[in-house]
């Protein structure tokens, strides 16, 4: 018997080749709307789905192929007498290959100014549910959904058949094709923040050598609809493949680097900053971050948020640096830095700055999601509960110190000083050890400078401590039950104290 292939494909990329070396191998071909047109039109035989329903295309095309002579084919067990014996009472024939791709939904989607009712006719159905009878009937059926799988199907078929574990991997494409085509729609029609049900669906971007360790696979994934600056829409320009710890460390710094407006420069260790410097131009900014710790910005990445000149590069290239992110390099600027094989530099479209997404942690048996920590203070919202007001000159460290330690890893305490950090006190089990350790980086650097703690004291020892050390100006959220030690301790130094009610743990 004569083998019979639908094919009903929006994305129509070779599909001429594919089809006509399917007729070639004898295949019957039975085809739609415009993938029956482009066909014939490469003189290649193919029958109209109308021809075997008996019924035309109606509510504008949205009744095509949803028939029992196209699914009674495409379904039918073929191990099954009854089966047979129904399509033969029907005069239905069966179908052995289903080849579709589904309407553009997510190019919609994405179009400016695009209306809902334009989305909802690009809401494939006949498409998914053809591809899912295919792939539910594996044992008989070949389903393709991918044109780069054309050339594999064709190999199989010239090599004897498509057995059915190949069957089997086409069928799985099919049932990931569907579900990430549904996620999109469904998450395009909630507004819950937090439904009952939530799908998440990405895009592999690339294979990881390892993960954290070598002995751990991995593989970098992006969202489909992401657009705000990102690792998974940067250009690479130069330097080996990212590894996994490469991208956690990138995305860190992308995050902290958003913090800033004016030219503002980064290094990144482990996922917290060494260093952040913020200047008149670019090459201030990074000469302030590499200062504020020129031992661990060895082996670190570099965010920058403007483009990196001949200037910066090279003092960038005197020291051994994983990553160096910026919107731009100028050409001087690459055949600088380009010299060292091993420097990745990647751009990235830093003005596309959209609120955080949704942030998924996984843990056993399940996934924390909360909203990005957007939180941010105003003037307004501070208060001032001690005797001194801080300086103007103290008020601009402060919110500088608060920008930075929102992206160190908790129990965080950070110092600043003239729009640098000085000292960094992150991922500890105690806060006045996070301070020890900042106030140590510092040195002599801390007389006058500024701390930021990310939640509040339990007790006045981080105070005290920081008192000693020179330290003249604190920002923390306040709210311990024994605010007012700490309070009493500032009065007692002279510090000036702000709070901003608002905390940022950061696990």
């Amino acid at each position: 018997m004569k083998r019979r292939v639908l094919i009903s494909v929006y994305d129509k990329r070779h599909i001429e080749e594919f089809a006509s070396a399917l007729a070639g191998m004898g295949y019957e071909i039975i085809s739609t709307g415009g993938t029956l047109k482009k066909l014939r039109e490469a003189q290649i035989e193919a029958t109209a789905v109308e021809d075997l329903t008996g019924f035309s295309e109606m509510l504008d095309g949205r009744v095509k192929t949803l028939h029992p002579a196209i699914h009674g084919g495409i379904l039918a067990n073929r191990g099954e007498n009854v089966h047979l014996q129904q399509l033969d009472d029907n005069g239905i024939t069966p179908i052995d290959m289903v080849v579709v791709n589904l309407y553009p939904f997510k190019q919609t989607i994405d179009q400016p100014g695009v209306t809902e009712q334009t989305i909802v006719e690009n809401i494939d159905i006949g498409g998914p549910a053809m591809l899912r009878s295919a792939a539910k009937n594996m044992d008989d059926v070949t389903a393709v959904v991918d044109p780069a799988d054309y050339e594999r199907v064709l190999e199989s078929i010239r090599n004897g058949a498509l057995d059915r574990t190949e069957r089997r991997k086409l069928a799985a494409k099919v049932f990931r094709h569907t579900a990430q085509y549904d996620a999109l729609i469904a998450n395009y029609f909630t507004d819950e923040a937090f439904p009952e049900n939530y799908t998440v669906t990405y895009e592999k971007a690339q294979s990881l050598r390892y993960g954290e360790n070598p002995h751990q696979q991995a593989a970098f994934y992006k969202d489909p609809q992401q657009t705000e600056m990102s690792l998974a829409s940067a250009n690479q320009l130069h330097g080996k493949q990212l590894s996994y710890n490469n991208i956690q460390d990138a995305n860190a710094a992308l995050a902290i680097i958003a913090e800033y407006d004016h030219p503002a420069a980064v290094a990144v260790k482990h996922m917290n900053p060494s260093g952040i410097g913020v200047a008149k131009d670019l090459q201030g900014a990074f000469a302030k971050a590499f200062a504020a710790d020129p031992v661990s910005i060895f082996g670190g990445i570099v965010a920058c948020n403007r483009p990196v000149d001949a200037d910066t590069a090279s003092k960038m290239r005197e020291i051994f640096l994983e990553i160096v992110m910026a919107p731009r390099f100028t050409e001087d600027a690459l055949a600088i830095l380009t010299e060292k094989k091993n420097i990745r530099l990647l751009e990235v479209d830093m003005e596309k700055r959209e609120s955080a997404s949704h942030r998924l942690t996984a843990v056993n048996g399940g996934v924390l999601i909360q909203s990005g920590d957007d939180g941010a203070i105003s003037e307004d919202e501070l208060t001032y509960p001690t005797e001194r007001r801080p300086t103007e000159a103290e008020m601009a460290d402060l919110s500088f110190a608060w920008k930075a330690v929102k992206q160190v890893k908790s129990n965080a305490i950070v110092l600043a000083k003239d729009a640098q950090t000085i000292g960094v006190g992150a991922g500890q089990m105690n806060r006045i050890g996070a301070a020890e350790i900042s106030l140590k980086q510092a040195g002599s650097k801390v007389e006058g400078a500024a701390l930021a703690s990310d939640a509040f004291f339990p007790m006045p020892d981080t105070v005290e401590a920081a008192a000693k050390a020179g330290i003249t100006a604190i920002i923390q959220p306040g709210g311990s039950k024994r605010d007012q030690d700490s309070i009493d301790m500032c009065n007692q130094y002279g510090i000036a104290m702000v709070f901003t009610g608002m905390r940022h743990f950061k696990h």
